[in-house]
């Protein structure tokens, strides 16, 4: 099996798509820090005025925390596309290739083929996640300094520095947590077509649906959201509360890694059946 998921990672990693996601990441990242730099946290200024009527605000506020924290927030929703580029080509890309019948043929069964190219996409997911925030905060720090972190959710919490990087660390594994999600479903949609833009193209269109469905003020919408993934995808959103409501954090991660698990286990059924002379 190990030897599978190395061949696996070699042929991920030989793709040229592979690298789209860290390029635009590795040029969005610095343009924003660099941006909020020379734009000298007006931004934060505009949002607190109201607040410094009635309260003094010490220390540096518009920091390296705050920007990554808001990176966080802005960027989860281009994320899931440029995993969908690796997560939806792993078995796709088979079939474009024509390579389905020399990988179906060998005397290794197709399920720890499936499983070997599972965990590469599993590790693609992990990698990208924390790709994006060592970049962030490694770039942030020297650029923007250290203070405490000021979160705008149902109110202003400010959460002092000795009490940050912690929450950054395990908010970021909820984050790889909750790609894994969607890379599943990527991973899924791979299995039935041939074709890696119909993967891409069907995990956006889920994930449009039900970013509407989370959106329109309906009762019935309202009804159907926690049967939605999409509904859990702010976990980690809820390790910056305080205190941190960690029961809840684990029912939302099971939910997730449940998904993941029911994506995962019918890619499998169509992909041991799949027809060899396709």
């Amino acid at each position: 099996m190990a030897r599978l998921l190395y061949i696996e990672l070699i042929k991920t990693f030989l793709k040229k798509r592979t690298f789209i996601g860290f390029a635009i990441v590795a040029v969005i990242v610095p343009l924003i820090e660099i941006a909020m730099k020379l734009e000298g946290g007006r931004f934060l200024q505009a949002t607190t005025r109201s607040l410094q009527q009635d309260f003094f605000l010490v220390g540096n506020l518009f920091n390296a925390w705050l920007v990554s924290y808001n990176m966080m927030n802005s960027l989860w929703v281009h994320i899931p596309l440029l995993i969908s580029f690796v997560a939806g080509d792993m078995l796709a890309g088979e079939a474009t290739a024509g390579t389905y019948r020399l990988i179906l043929i060998r005397p290794v069964s197709r399920t720890r083929i499936l499983l070997a190219k599972y965990a590469a996409t599993v590790f693609y997911t992990i990698l990208f996640v924390f790709f994006l925030g060592a970049l962030s905060i490694g770039l942030a720090l020297p650029l923007l300094g250290r203070g405490d972190l000021i979160v705008f959710q149902h109110g202003i919490l400010i959460l002092p520095e000795s009490d940050v990087a912690w929450r950054f660390l395990v908010a970021y594994l909820l984050a790889a947590w909750m790609m894994l999600t969607i890379a599943s479903l990527a991973f899924f949609f791979s299995s039935f077509v041939e074709n890696a833009i119909g993967p891409i193209v069907g995990t956006m269109g889920v994930l449009i649906v039900s970013f509407v469905i989370m959106s329109i003020p309906v009762e019935l919408f309202e009804s159907m959201r926690p049967y939605l993934f999409m509904y859990y995808t702010n976990i980690w959103q809820k390790v910056f509360h305080d205190p941190v409501p960690w029961e809840t954090l684990w029912k939302d991660a099971a939910v997730l890694g449940a998904y993941s698990l029911a994506f995962l286990g019918a890619a499998w059924g169509i992909f041991v059946r799949k027809d060899i002379l396709s």
